[in-house]
This record gives structure tokens, sequence and C-alpha cells, in this order.
């Protein structure tokens, strides 16, 4: 099942809360691909902080992205507190 991201935020230590489009909230850590190419550029905060939504995932300047099905799958799920 393919489910497109519909909001995020960006949150301390490289974490991503995400929103997909059933509604289900999830958590994100982005670190282990800041250690693989093309995500090392990201290390830099000004070009992480350069983030947005398009096609139903998250991606950067320099087609730098990650499929909706890795944030899924790679994510756990968070309550709203």
């Amino acid at each position: 099942m393919l489910l497109d991201v519909i909001d995020f935020k960006l949150e301390q230590d490289y974490q991503i809360d995400l929103v997909f489009e059933n509604g289900e909230k999830r958590r994100f850590d982005m670190k282990p691909l800041l250690q693989l190419k093309p995500w090392n550029k990201l290390i830099e905060a000004h070009r992480y902080q350069q983030v947005s939504i398009d096609y139903g995932t998250l991606v950067w300047s320099g087609n730098i992205d990650i499929s909706p099905e890795t944030l899924y799958n790679r994510s756990y799920r968070i309550n709203e507190a």
C-alpha cells in the first residue's frame, strides 16, 4: 500500500514527524541516511531545513528525496500529546 505524506514537522536531532494520507502520524529518524549519499549533503542544517512535499514525499533541492514507502516502513507510530 502506497501512502502519500500530506504534512510534516522537522523535530530536533534529525527526527521528522510525518502525517500520511490515512491520518496516521509517524516519526522518521533521518540520522542513518545522513551517512549515505546523496543524503549526506543534508547534514548542513540550512539545506536540511529546505524540505517540502512533492508528489506525496519529502524532497530537498538537488533532487534529493526519500520514497514514501521508506518513510512509512522505517518510521514508527506516534500519538499526539
